[in-house]
């Protein structure tokens, strides 16, 4: 039995992670699922409004009872003027994220961006529409390290310092796991009789390639180490094409030709920035799942959330679309080896965004209904 632990959040989080445990308990009687799981009301601002926390001092031993994790948005800073709103700061928000992240060792954070039919296609070239690749941003150093601070606060002879730590062990791990997930997507591909139409035109153009992506001309010390590594891990994977681009260039190439990417592996930061790029690309937030994974250690439980945010704007009025949340449930029920229900789930999104597209707007519960009525028999 498969446990896992949903954990709303704050905002829309309630509303979508709704959506979430009713398709899953719709799943577990057609694919006679394995699974339970439990709904715990942290973290959340409600929880740090009556605990002055944003979840308990053992949460994360707590969590590593479970085998995943389901997470719905966190942040509510409310607007301004409305004095009845408990308003935290992201500081204090967000900050499970990265606790999770670095308290579990989920270091890799997967973002695909594949343009599904009826989602919104924002570039005019009709090749956008098979934009199909796959973000891999190293998760637990870098750039967000939190390593630095602020010297004379407040005066003219202020000095700021944010230090970036780059290991060559963590370097090797996020590489080897997009070249290997490289091919993965490329058998995958064959098995569902899929090619990638368009190949990279500009480096090595094979059916499956990984893109590194850093600054190397403006920062040499890791950007120089992560090629290093990149090219010798490559030795191993021969079968797979290579080509590395600037991050600058990168976001260039990301509206010109994202058909031509595959798997992309960057830094904390530029994959930060490159995944929300990506998932315009691919129709938008509201169809962009994420994950945050340990590759090497199933033993500790992943992380999985939708990317949209909180929302606070539509929160409570049952209007928040529930897409993003049931395509990150079906990447969780793939990490647990649940592949037919996965790709039941992916498809049935797929369908509905079909079925939908001309029509009116739906409340959650409608488009919830509607997705699980595409479910298979």
């Amino acid at each position: 039995m498969k446990r896992l632990a949903l954990m709303p959040g704050d905002g829309i989080g309630e509303e979508v992670m709704d959506s979430a445990q009713a398709v899953l308990a719709c799943l577990r009687d057609k694919f006679d699922l394995a699974l339970e799981w439990e709904r715990l009301p942290w973290p959340s601002t409600r929880w740090h409004h009556e605990h002055n926390e944003m979840m308990p001092a053992d949460a994360l031993d707590q969590l590593r009872n479970y085998d995943a994790l389901l997470l719905g948005a966190l942040g509510d800073p409310g607007p301004s003027s409305d004095k009845s709103r408990y308003r935290l700061p992201d500081g204090i928000s967000l900050s499970p994220l990265l606790q999770f992240r670095k308290g579990l060792d989920l270091w890799a954070c997967e973002r695909p961006a594949r343009l599904l039919d009826g989602a919104p296609q924002y570039l005019a070239d009709a090749r956008a529409k098979d934009v199909d690749m796959l973000v891999i941003r190293e998760n637990s150093e870098g750039e967000y390290v939190n390593q630095g601070g602020r010297l004379h606060p407040g005066t003219a002879m202020e000095v700021a310092t944010q230090l970036e730590v780059f290991t060559r062990a963590a370097t090797e791990r996020l590489i080897r796991h997009g070249f290997r997930r490289a091919q993965e997507r490329l058998q995958q591909r064959r098995e569902q009789g899929r090619e990638r139409q368009y190949l990279c035109d500009w480096a090595d153009a094979r059916e499956a390639q990984v893109c590194l992506i850093t600054k190397r001309n403006a920062l040499p010390a890791w950007g120089e180490m992560y090629t290093e590594v990149f090219e010798l891990v490559a030795r191993e994977f021969p079968d797979i094409g290579v080509h590395h681009e600037l991050v600058d260039a990168a976001c260039m190439k990301f509206v010109q030709s994202p058909w031509q990417f595959d798997v992309v592996v960057a830094s904390n930061l530029h994959g930060d920035i490159l995944t929300d790029l990506a998932a315009v690309l691919a129709g938008g937030l509201g169809v962009a799942p994420s994950c945050n994974i340990n590759p090497d250690d199933r033993r500790l439980p992943a992380l999985f959330e939708p990317t949209h945010g909180s929302a606070p704007d539509i929160a409570g009025q049952g209007i928040a679309n529930p897409s993003a949340m049931l395509l990150t449930t079906a990447m969780m029920l793939e990490w647990l080896g649940e592949r037919p229900a996965s790709e039941a789930l992916r498809q049935a999104v797929a369908k509905d965004l079909v079925n939908s597209k001309d029509k009116p707007s739906r409340s959650t519960t409608q488009i919830t209904e509607a997705i699980t009525a595409c479910l298979p028999d």
